[in-house]
């Protein structure tokens, strides 16, 4: 089972030696908000590397958009093999399971991006 606070503590290190996914988004600078069930986390990405992962509650707003999914939706689509369905964020944003909210310029410009980042955590699960 995968713990989702440490494989999201180690993803700047991880994610970050993409240099392929990093150097194609060296203009992307944003923050947004994952939110698993009751537990939210902030990702800052500077320069298209992720520079912090801060786990929640937030009191204020500083984010540009939020990815909410219940717990039990992050736990299948982060699984080594996930079921139908769950491949996928926007697969899971069309079958009403996750919402994506507020400014996703930034994350509909950098859908490659995003979708590689989020998926990265279930790569950790197998290794």
């Amino acid at each position: 089972m995968i713990d989702v606070r440490e494989s999201l503590d180690r993803l700047p290190d991880r994610f970050n030696k993409r240099l392929r996914l990093v150097q194609h988004a060296k203009r992307l600078n944003t923050r947004f908000l994952l939110i698993s069930g009751d537990t939210s986390f902030r990702l800052t990405i500077a320069g298209g590397m992720v520079s912090a992962v801060e786990h929640g509650p937030f009191v204020m707003g500083q984010w540009d958009f939020v990815i909410q999914a219940d717990e039990d939706t992050w736990k299948k689509f982060w699984s080594p093999t996930p079921p139908p369905g769950f491949h996928d964020v926007l697969a899971l944003s069309k079958a009403k399971r996750m919402s994506i909210q507020g400014n996703i310029y930034p994350f509909m410009s950098n859908l490659l991006y995003f979708k590689e980042l989020l998926s990265s955590v279930r790569s950790q699960e197998s290794h």
